[in-house]
């Protein structure tokens, strides 16, 4: 077996030694040029350098297996790697033939003209992403927290840039639209000033916030969640709910599915993905069924986050 590895900033040859040590298995660094150059992919870090790689991830079809070496790992967390110790195990049933791989959805960011189509400066295939992606307040603190010093990103980096970006923040004025159904056009589900909008692919970003809580990578939809307009004072005292993902019932929060997603905002907005800056708005958001292949803990491959064969 072939087995190429990608080490994140965080990660370092110390990271990668524990999964040298299966037998009959040759080791390369960096992306495979071809699929034909390995058997499996192994990436040490978190959702920016998963992120960073997934368009080469998805020509390539390879198996990927995430070891979770990050800032916030939220994209290893829905797959259930919670640890390194998580990672050498699903390594270990993969290289004996385990069948233990899972091909999910991932979500697809492309820039468009007010009108929704394409814009003709960037005519190139959209923007992947793994995880959660979003506009307004997420977008302030992802542009701060990845200012910081990797230290202190990997000890609650969203958190700690969290008061400084609401400070200055001001509510976007957004409009939200998505289809009915497969046969209509896009309609709209919010119009107005926001504190922020999210897309999410998996239900938590930010190191384990569940701001979607009913996102699978799965399912073929995107978990939308548009928190709007209010004091800062109130989102600061709604903001614990998000680690039990109960925010979901507070009447300033519209969250509803959609295959499909047009995000356009005045000014022009930010859009951030998996802590990393694509584009600005105006948005088209969908998801690409089964885009990559993931080598998971055995359970997985058969029982889903909740419960179902």
């Amino acid at each position: 077996m072939r087995a190429a590895a990608i080490l994140g900033l965080s990660a370092s040859e110390k990271d990668l030694r524990p999964f040298q040590k299966e037998s009959d298995v040759t080791w390369a660094t960096g992306v495979p040029a071809s699929s034909t150059e390995a058997d499996a992919i192994l990436i040490f870090g978190g959702d920016g350098t998963v992120h960073r790689h997934l368009a080469q991830l998805v020509k390539l079809q390879l198996p990927v297996l995430i070891v979770p070496c990050g800032s916030g790992n939220d994209f290893a967390r829905a797959l259930n790697l919670r640890s390194t110790r998580d990672a050498l195990e699903a390594w270990r049933e993969f290289v004996s033939g385990r069948g233990n791989v899972r091909q999910i959805d991932l979500g697809v960011i492309t820039p468009s003209d007010a009108g929704g189509a394409p814009a003709p400066h960037n005519p190139a295939p959209g923007n992947y992403f793994c995880c959660v992606g979003g506009v307004g307040l997420d977008a302030e603190v992802a542009r701060r927290a990845n200012r910081l010093p990797r230290a202190l990103r990997r000890r609650g980096g969203y958190l700690l840039s969290l008061l400084p970006a609401l400070f200055r923040f001001q509510p976007v004025a957004v409009e939200v639209a998505s289809p009915a159904n497969l046969f209509s056009g896009f309609q709209t589900h919010y119009s107005g000033t926001a504190m922020l909008v999210a897309f999410a692919n998996t239900p938590t970003f930010g190191g384990g916030l569940r701001i979607a809580p009913g996102a699978q990578f799965d399912d073929g939809r995107l978990e939308v969640c548009v928190v709007s307009a209010m004091a800062k004072s109130r989102l600061l005292r709604l903001f614990p709910s998000v680690y039990s993902g109960a925010h979901v019932k507070f009447p300033e929060v519209k969250y509803f599915q959609a295959e499909r997603l047009r995000i356009a905002a005045e000014p022009p907005s930010d859009v951030y993905a998996d802590g990393e800056y694509v584009c600005s708005t105006p948005v088209e958001v969908k998801l690409e069924r089964a885009a990559l292949k993931v080598i998971v803990p055995e359970s997985q491959t058969s029982i889903d986050k909740n419960g179902r064969t």
